[in-house]
Protein backbone atom coordinates (compact mmCIF):
# COMPACT_ATOMS: atom_id res chain seq x y z
CA UNK A 1 0.00 0.00 0.00
CA UNK A 2 2.78 2.42 0.96
CA UNK A 3 4.73 1.69 -2.23
CA UNK A 4 1.60 2.14 -4.38
CA UNK A 5 0.85 5.53 -2.81
CA UNK A 6 4.43 6.68 -3.36
CA UNK A 7 4.23 5.67 -7.05
CA UNK A 8 0.93 7.51 -7.39
CA UNK A 9 2.42 10.58 -5.71
CA UNK A 10 5.12 10.65 -8.38
CA UNK A 11 2.66 10.02 -11.20
CA UNK A 12 0.99 13.44 -10.95
CA UNK A 13 4.22 15.49 -11.30
CA UNK A 14 5.24 13.09 -14.08
CA UNK A 15 1.97 13.77 -15.93
CA UNK A 16 2.52 17.53 -15.53
CA UNK A 17 6.03 17.31 -17.01
CA UNK A 18 4.89 15.00 -19.82
CA UNK A 19 2.00 17.28 -20.82
CA UNK A 20 4.13 20.44 -20.81
CA UNK A 21 7.05 18.84 -22.67
CA UNK A 22 4.73 17.25 -25.26
CA UNK A 23 3.29 20.63 -26.22
CA UNK A 24 6.72 22.32 -26.26
CA UNK A 25 8.12 19.61 -28.54
CA UNK A 26 5.51 19.91 -31.26
CA UNK A 27 5.22 23.71 -30.86
CA UNK A 28 8.93 24.46 -31.27
CA UNK A 29 9.77 21.73 -33.78
CA UNK A 30 9.09 23.14 -37.27
CA UNK A 31 8.47 19.71 -38.80
CA UNK A 32 5.78 18.97 -36.19
CA UNK A 33 3.96 22.30 -36.24
CA UNK A 34 1.39 21.22 -38.86
CA UNK A 35 0.02 18.64 -36.41
CA UNK A 36 -0.50 21.32 -33.75
CA UNK A 37 -4.23 21.93 -34.42
CA UNK A 38 -4.87 18.18 -34.46
CA UNK A 39 -3.03 17.71 -31.14
CA UNK A 40 -4.98 20.56 -29.55
CA UNK A 41 -8.32 19.15 -30.74
CA UNK A 42 -7.32 15.67 -29.55
CA UNK A 43 -6.31 16.97 -26.11
CA UNK A 44 -9.53 19.00 -25.70
CA UNK A 45 -11.78 16.14 -26.81
CA UNK A 46 -9.78 13.50 -24.94
CA UNK A 47 -9.94 15.41 -21.69
CA UNK A 48 -13.74 15.53 -21.83
CA UNK A 49 -13.86 11.75 -22.35
CA UNK A 50 -11.49 11.23 -19.43
CA UNK A 51 -13.66 13.43 -17.20
CA UNK A 52 -16.78 11.51 -18.21
CA UNK A 53 -15.05 8.17 -17.55
CA UNK A 54 -13.83 9.27 -14.13
CA UNK A 55 -17.31 10.43 -13.15
CA UNK A 56 -18.78 7.18 -14.44
CA UNK A 57 -16.56 5.08 -12.16
CA UNK A 58 -17.41 7.32 -9.20
CA UNK A 59 -21.17 7.08 -9.80
CA UNK A 60 -20.85 3.29 -10.16
CA UNK A 61 -19.72 3.17 -6.53
CA UNK A 62 -22.12 5.83 -5.24
CA UNK A 63 -25.82 5.05 -4.81
CA UNK A 64 -28.44 7.72 -5.48
CA UNK A 65 -29.25 7.47 -1.76
CA UNK A 66 -25.67 8.55 -0.98
CA UNK A 67 -26.14 11.94 -2.68
CA UNK A 68 -26.94 14.03 0.38
CA UNK A 69 -26.47 17.62 1.50
CA UNK A 70 -23.98 17.97 4.38
CA UNK A 71 -23.40 20.93 6.66
CA UNK A 72 -19.96 21.60 5.23
CA UNK A 73 -21.50 21.72 1.73
CA UNK A 74 -23.38 24.85 2.74
CA UNK A 75 -20.24 26.48 4.16
CA UNK A 76 -18.17 25.71 1.06
CA UNK A 77 -20.94 26.89 -1.24
CA UNK A 78 -21.37 30.14 0.69
CA UNK A 79 -17.62 30.80 0.49
CA UNK A 80 -17.45 30.25 -3.28
CA UNK A 81 -20.58 32.22 -4.10
CA UNK A 82 -19.84 35.19 -1.80
CA UNK A 83 -16.24 35.53 -2.98
CA UNK A 84 -17.33 35.34 -6.61
CA UNK A 85 -20.03 38.00 -6.18
CA UNK A 86 -17.78 40.40 -4.26
CA UNK A 87 -14.97 40.08 -6.80
CA UNK A 88 -17.45 40.49 -9.65
CA UNK A 89 -18.77 43.72 -8.14
CA UNK A 90 -15.23 45.13 -7.84
CA UNK A 91 -14.33 43.96 -11.36
CA UNK A 92 -17.40 45.65 -12.86
CA UNK A 93 -16.03 49.04 -11.72
CA UNK A 94 -12.42 48.32 -12.72
CA UNK A 95 -11.14 49.53 -16.08
CA UNK A 96 -9.08 47.47 -18.53
CA UNK A 97 -5.56 46.60 -17.45
CA UNK A 98 -3.55 44.30 -15.25
CA UNK A 99 -5.78 44.93 -12.21
CA UNK A 100 -8.88 43.75 -14.05
CA UNK A 101 -7.09 40.63 -15.32
CA UNK A 102 -6.04 39.71 -11.78
CA UNK A 103 -9.58 40.18 -10.47
CA UNK A 104 -11.05 38.06 -13.26
CA UNK A 105 -8.49 35.30 -12.57
CA UNK A 106 -9.45 35.29 -8.90
CA UNK A 107 -13.17 35.15 -9.81
CA UNK A 108 -12.65 32.12 -12.04
CA UNK A 109 -10.44 30.26 -9.56
CA UNK A 110 -12.98 30.71 -6.76
CA UNK A 111 -16.22 29.85 -8.57
CA UNK A 112 -14.83 26.99 -10.67
CA UNK A 113 -16.67 23.71 -9.91
CA UNK A 114 -15.07 20.69 -8.28
CA UNK A 115 -12.92 18.49 -10.53
CA UNK A 116 -14.13 15.10 -11.71
CA UNK A 117 -10.97 13.56 -10.22
CA UNK A 118 -11.66 14.97 -6.74
CA UNK A 119 -13.50 11.81 -5.71
CA UNK A 120 -10.64 9.64 -6.96
CA UNK A 121 -8.04 11.51 -4.89
CA UNK A 122 -10.42 11.75 -1.91
CA UNK A 123 -10.81 7.97 -1.88
CA UNK A 124 -7.05 7.42 -2.15
CA UNK A 125 -6.53 9.69 0.85
CA UNK A 126 -9.21 7.92 2.91
CA UNK A 127 -12.02 10.48 2.57
CA UNK A 128 -15.71 10.05 1.78
CA UNK A 129 -16.30 9.79 -1.96
CA UNK A 130 -20.10 10.14 -1.64
CA UNK A 131 -19.79 13.58 0.01
CA UNK A 132 -17.32 14.73 -2.63
CA UNK A 133 -19.55 13.58 -5.50
CA UNK A 134 -22.55 15.23 -3.83
CA UNK A 135 -20.75 18.59 -3.67
CA UNK A 136 -19.54 18.14 -7.25
CA UNK A 137 -23.16 17.93 -8.41
CA UNK A 138 -24.27 20.86 -6.24
CA UNK A 139 -21.52 23.29 -7.27
CA UNK A 140 -21.90 22.46 -10.98
CA UNK A 141 -25.62 23.28 -10.85
CA UNK A 142 -25.02 26.50 -8.88
CA UNK A 143 -22.17 27.64 -11.17
CA UNK A 144 -24.26 26.99 -14.29
CA UNK A 145 -27.01 29.29 -12.97
CA UNK A 146 -24.84 31.90 -11.22
CA UNK A 147 -22.16 32.57 -13.84
CA UNK A 148 -24.64 33.72 -16.53
CA UNK A 149 -26.10 36.20 -14.03
CA UNK A 150 -22.72 37.76 -13.32
CA UNK A 151 -20.93 37.72 -16.68
CA UNK A 152 -23.10 40.46 -18.28
CA UNK A 153 -22.19 42.75 -15.36
CA UNK A 154 -18.46 42.08 -15.67
CA UNK A 155 -18.36 41.98 -19.46
CA UNK A 156 -21.37 44.03 -20.68
CA UNK A 157 -20.16 44.11 -24.29
CA UNK A 158 -21.32 40.56 -24.87
CA UNK A 159 -24.52 40.10 -26.86
CA UNK A 160 -25.89 36.89 -25.37
CA UNK A 161 -28.81 37.04 -22.94
CA UNK A 162 -29.13 35.19 -19.65
CA UNK A 163 -30.79 32.04 -20.96
CA UNK A 164 -28.40 31.87 -23.89
CA UNK A 165 -25.53 31.94 -21.39
CA UNK A 166 -27.20 29.27 -19.26
CA UNK A 167 -27.74 27.06 -22.29
CA UNK A 168 -24.17 27.52 -23.52
CA UNK A 169 -22.63 26.68 -20.17
CA UNK A 170 -25.10 23.86 -19.45
CA UNK A 171 -24.24 22.21 -22.77
CA UNK A 172 -20.61 22.30 -21.67
CA UNK A 173 -21.24 20.93 -18.16
CA UNK A 174 -24.25 18.66 -17.99
CA UNK A 175 -23.58 16.12 -20.76
CA UNK A 176 -20.29 15.27 -19.05
CA UNK A 177 -21.99 15.26 -15.63
CA UNK A 178 -25.39 13.69 -16.26
CA UNK A 179 -24.68 11.02 -18.88
CA UNK A 180 -22.06 9.15 -16.77
CA UNK A 181 -24.45 9.35 -13.81
CA UNK A 182 -27.41 8.01 -15.81
CA UNK A 183 -25.45 5.14 -17.35
CA UNK A 184 -23.81 4.17 -14.05
CA UNK A 185 -27.09 4.08 -12.14
CA UNK A 186 -28.84 2.24 -14.95
CA UNK A 187 -26.19 -0.47 -14.67
CA UNK A 188 -26.50 -0.45 -10.86
CA UNK A 189 -30.21 -1.29 -10.97
CA UNK A 190 -30.26 -3.60 -13.99
CA UNK A 191 -26.97 -5.52 -14.29
CA UNK A 192 -25.47 -6.29 -10.88
CA UNK A 193 -22.75 -8.57 -12.23
CA UNK A 194 -21.48 -5.85 -14.57
CA UNK A 195 -21.63 -3.31 -11.73
CA UNK A 196 -19.45 -5.53 -9.52
CA UNK A 197 -16.94 -5.86 -12.36
CA UNK A 198 -16.90 -2.09 -12.89
CA UNK A 199 -16.39 -1.50 -9.17
CA UNK A 200 -13.30 -3.70 -9.30
CA UNK A 201 -12.04 -1.84 -12.36
CA UNK A 202 -12.60 1.51 -10.67
CA UNK A 203 -9.32 1.10 -8.78
CA UNK A 204 -7.63 2.15 -12.03
CA UNK A 205 -9.38 5.55 -11.96
CA UNK A 206 -6.30 7.23 -10.57
CA UNK A 207 -4.23 6.18 -13.57
CA UNK A 208 -6.97 7.35 -15.92
CA UNK A 209 -6.71 10.72 -14.21
CA UNK A 210 -2.97 10.69 -14.98
CA UNK A 211 -3.88 10.60 -18.67
CA UNK A 212 -6.40 13.40 -18.17
CA UNK A 213 -3.84 15.53 -16.36
CA UNK A 214 -1.35 15.10 -19.20
CA UNK A 215 -3.96 16.32 -21.69
CA UNK A 216 -4.90 19.20 -19.38
CA UNK A 217 -1.27 20.33 -19.23
CA UNK A 218 -1.04 20.31 -23.03
CA UNK A 219 -4.01 22.72 -23.13
CA UNK A 220 -2.65 24.80 -20.25
CA UNK A 221 0.79 25.21 -21.80
CA UNK A 222 -0.79 26.23 -25.08
CA UNK A 223 -2.94 28.85 -23.33
CA UNK A 224 0.12 30.30 -21.58
CA UNK A 225 2.37 30.47 -24.65
CA UNK A 226 -0.31 31.93 -26.92
CA UNK A 227 -1.39 34.53 -24.35
CA UNK A 228 1.44 36.90 -25.33
CA UNK A 229 1.77 38.12 -21.73
CA UNK A 230 4.87 39.84 -20.40
CA UNK A 231 6.62 38.52 -17.33
CA UNK A 232 4.90 41.02 -15.00
CA UNK A 233 1.28 40.00 -15.66
CA UNK A 234 2.31 36.33 -15.72
CA UNK A 235 3.88 36.72 -12.28
CA UNK A 236 0.65 38.31 -11.00
CA UNK A 237 -1.48 35.48 -12.41
CA UNK A 238 0.90 32.95 -10.85
CA UNK A 239 0.51 34.67 -7.48
CA UNK A 240 -3.31 34.78 -7.76
CA UNK A 241 -3.58 31.11 -8.76
CA UNK A 242 -1.23 30.00 -5.97
CA UNK A 243 -3.13 32.06 -3.39
CA UNK A 244 -6.54 30.77 -4.57
CA UNK A 245 -5.32 27.16 -4.48
CA UNK A 246 -3.80 27.49 -1.00
CA UNK A 247 -6.80 29.32 0.48
CA UNK A 248 -9.34 26.82 -0.82
CA UNK A 249 -7.47 23.70 0.25
CA UNK A 250 -6.63 25.29 3.62
CA UNK A 251 -10.16 26.53 4.28
CA UNK A 252 -11.79 23.35 2.98
CA UNK A 253 -9.84 21.21 5.43
CA UNK A 254 -11.28 23.28 8.26
CA UNK A 255 -14.94 23.09 7.30
CA UNK A 256 -15.40 19.69 8.90
CA UNK A 257 -13.65 17.44 11.43
CA UNK A 258 -13.11 15.02 8.52
CA UNK A 259 -10.59 17.28 6.77
CA UNK A 260 -9.80 15.33 3.61
CA UNK A 261 -13.20 15.34 1.91
CA UNK A 262 -14.09 19.06 2.13
CA UNK A 263 -10.49 19.99 1.38
CA UNK A 264 -10.51 18.10 -1.91
CA UNK A 265 -14.04 19.17 -2.83
CA UNK A 266 -13.27 22.87 -2.37
CA UNK A 267 -9.64 22.90 -3.48
CA UNK A 268 -9.55 20.59 -6.50
CA UNK A 269 -11.02 22.34 -9.53
CA UNK A 270 -12.22 21.45 -13.01
CA UNK A 271 -9.44 23.50 -14.60
CA UNK A 272 -10.49 22.54 -18.13
CA UNK A 273 -13.80 24.32 -17.50
CA UNK A 274 -11.90 27.22 -15.93
CA UNK A 275 -9.71 27.61 -19.05
CA UNK A 276 -12.73 27.46 -21.36
CA UNK A 277 -14.71 29.94 -19.27
CA UNK A 278 -11.88 32.46 -19.18
CA UNK A 279 -11.16 32.22 -22.90
CA UNK A 280 -14.82 32.35 -23.92
CA UNK A 281 -16.38 34.95 -21.60
CA UNK A 282 -13.61 36.90 -19.85
CA UNK A 283 -10.41 38.57 -20.96
CA UNK A 284 -8.86 35.61 -22.88
CA UNK A 285 -5.53 35.71 -21.04
CA UNK A 286 -7.35 34.79 -17.81
CA UNK A 287 -7.49 31.23 -19.14
CA UNK A 288 -3.83 30.99 -18.12
CA UNK A 289 -4.96 30.93 -14.48
CA UNK A 290 -6.67 27.59 -15.10
CA UNK A 291 -3.50 25.99 -16.40
CA UNK A 292 -1.45 27.28 -13.50
CA UNK A 293 -4.07 26.20 -10.96
CA UNK A 294 -3.92 22.68 -12.43
CA UNK A 295 -0.19 22.56 -11.64
CA UNK A 296 -0.52 23.78 -8.04
CA UNK A 297 -3.46 21.52 -7.11
CA UNK A 298 -1.79 18.42 -8.48
CA UNK A 299 1.52 19.18 -6.80
CA UNK A 300 -0.43 19.53 -3.54
CA UNK A 301 -2.24 16.24 -4.19
CA UNK A 302 1.11 14.55 -4.90
CA UNK A 303 2.45 15.82 -1.58
CA UNK A 304 -0.64 14.55 0.26
CA UNK A 305 -0.36 11.11 -1.36
CA UNK A 306 3.35 10.96 -0.57
CA UNK A 307 2.69 11.98 3.05
CA UNK A 308 0.00 9.31 3.39
CA UNK A 309 2.36 6.74 1.89
CA UNK A 310 5.00 7.63 4.50
CA UNK A 311 2.53 7.07 7.33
Amino acid sequence: MKRALNIQALMLPGAIVLGISSYLIYHFTPALRPIGPFCHAFAASGQRWVIALLLFFQFVKVSPHDIKFCRWHLKALAFQVCCFLVLAAVTAFTGPGAGRIILECAMLCLICPTASAAGVVTEKLGGKINETVSYLVIINVVATLLIPLVIPLVNPSTELGFWAYVGHIALRVFPVLLLPCAVAWLIRYTTHRLQRLLMRLSRYSFYIWGVGLTLAMVLSTRALLLSGLDIGPVACIVAVSVAACFIQFFLGQRLSPERITPGQALGQKNTGFLIWLGYTYMTPVTSVAGGLYAIWQNLFNSWELWKKGQH
